[in-house]
């Protein structure tokens, strides 16, 4: 009869032996650790893009210039109207005042002859009495409108014996005379008035030339 107590325990005989749930093999993956992030899991804290947010700052942008572009057409458009109206205003004084001086200066001219009509007038009361007065009377009213001719800028010239000018005098005939130099006038027809740069008329003379 054999002796069993001299044998470790073990399993019985046909059982089959099992690891134990401690007990890893060496080739198995280490088991993930709680507190390391998954690789292909999202981050908590990173947000979340939101579809059309970059086109919505795009709209507000160009609706931010196209509001300024209005203001500043709109600010250019009151100065443009501002601009004609004192333009507008220029002109009418302008015109007010250049009509003023017209009036001023015809009022001035005539109030210069005035006195011309007054010797005409006593001249011809005169005449009934004294038929002398009225030449007299021709004499005075003749050299008063000389004067005012003068003091308008434009004397009577004296172009007798003056070389021919053809920007002063109108030639109306010419006349052979051996006591004149040819080329100068030797008559005057109609006497001319005013200076070389304010000519009022020029002289219609007659023209001295060689004689034969």
């Amino acid at each position: 009869m054999a002796d069993n107590s001299a044998r470790p325990p073990g399993p019985a005989p046909g059982t089959a032996t099992r690891p134990s749930p401690d007990v890893r093999r060496a080739d198995a993956p280490p088991p993930p650790t709680p507190d390391a992030p998954t690789p292909d899991a999202p981050t908590p804290d990173a947000p979340t893009p939101v579809a059309g947010s970059g086109t919505a700052e795009a709209g507000d942008a160009e609706a931010a210039t196209i509001a300024e572009l209005r203001a500043q057409a709109a600010r250019l458009e009151d100065q443009w109207k501002r601009a004609l109206a004192d333009l507008d205003n220029y002109r009418k004084r302008v015109a007010r005042e250049s009509a003023r001086q017209r009036d001023d200066e015809r009022a001035r001219v005539a109030a210069e002859w005035l006195p011309v009509l007054d010797n005409l007038d006593l001249a011809l009361e005169h005449a009934g009495s004294d038929p002398s007065a009225i030449m007299r009377g021709i004499e005075a009213v003749r050299e008063q409108a000389l004067a005012i001719l003068a003091r308008l800028g434009y004397p009577r010239r004296a172009d007798v014996g003056a070389a021919f000018d053809p920007a002063r005098h109108e030639a109306v005939a010419t006349l052979p005379d051996a006591g004149a130099t040819p080329g100068t006038v030797l008559h005057v027809v109609r006497p001319g008035y005013g200076e070389d740069d304010r000519q009022l008329r020029p002289a219609s003379v007659v023209v001295a030339t060689r004689a034969d």
